[in-house]
């Protein structure tokens, strides 16, 4: 199973006098990096809120925000008299107010009512009720965060396949060249020998031709890139999303058509080389966004 680390989830909950929207936007990130932004009567939850995202994204950039909005009679908001009546007497001392209009007077009203302070909002504490409606809200937003993910890992699925199985054919077609590529490099040792018009010694120059070509061997290199190439789809597979392993594996994957290309000294199989490393790039710049 693949995991993408893009994904977005949103869940709504309607209460009598609130509106609790939870919002979930992730992106690629090699660690976990959580941003949770709710208002500061919500802090107090935050916490177990943070653990909760953790423990179900695990990886990425996160942005975890809570709004809650009142809609009913918000009983928490009173008007703080003693502000208000200060205000009004610091205005009434303002030169040019005619206190005997009762027209002004409610102007002063009207005036002071704006001034900071006037209406106090009194922070009540979560209550256990309105916590686990805040929960239960984040845990719907989380699953569909989650299921945005599994749908566009299938994608990456699919693209990391195709790219595989490219190489795979790559490989075979190495196979084939390779079969008289080091046949190819004796005849033309032999030939550049011969044409130095030299005696050589025939035992000599036949260790040293054996040992020459050993260096160019690639049976190995061939064993261990469709060993990596499998282990590569086998993981695909996997119950659990295995991104930093399968970066891990795409390294190795990296590593043995490198050595295959520095030994091949064929014009044919270089650009088929050439060609593995393409495939393999484009794995790669798919990998950094799998979970």
């Amino acid at each position: 199973m693949i995991l993408s680390m893009t994904g977005y989830g949103k869940s709504v909950t309607q209460l009598a006098q609130k509106k609790i929207t939870v919002e979930i936007r992730t992106l690629n990130s090699k660690n976990l990096d959580l941003n949770m932004r709710l208002s500061n009567a919500y802090k107090e939850i935050e916490l177990p809120l943070r653990q909760l995202a953790a423990s179900e994204l695990s990886r990425g950039k996160i942005d975890f925000a809570i709004h809650v909005e009142k809609t009913g009679i918000d009983s928490t908001t009173q008007l703080n008299t003693q502000v208000l009546e200060s205000y009004i007497q610091q205005l009434k001392t303002v030169q040019g107010i005619n206190l005997n209009d009762t027209v002004d007077d409610s102007r002063l009203l009207q005036i002071a009512s704006k001034f900071p302070d006037v209406f106090a909002t009194q922070i009540e504490e979560v209550s256990q009720e309105e916590f686990d409606v805040i929960e239960k809200t984040a845990i719907e937003a989380l699953k569909a965060v989650n299921q945005y993910r599994l749908d566009e890992g299938k994608g990456l699925k699919d693209e990391f396949i195709l790219r595989i199985n490219n190489i795979n054919k790559l490989l075979d077609q190495i196979k084939e060249v390779d079969e008289t590529r080091l046949a190819d490099i004796r005849t033309r040792l032999e030939k550049a020998v011969s044409d130095l018009k030299e005696k050589v010694d025939g035992n000599r120059f036949e260790q040293e031709l054996i040992f020459y070509l050993e260096k160019y061997d690639i049976t190995e290199e061939k064993v261990r890139l469709k060993n990596h190439l499998d282990y590569f789809v086998e993981t695909l597979d996997n119950e659990l999303s295995q991104g930093k392993k399968l970066g891990f594996i795409s390294q190795e994957i990296g590593r043995e058509i490198n050595t295959i290309g520095s030994k091949a000294n064929h014009a044919t199989m270089q650009q088929l080389v050439v060609q593995m490393k393409d495939e393999l790039e484009k794995v790669k710049e798919q990998m950094l966004n799998v979970l």
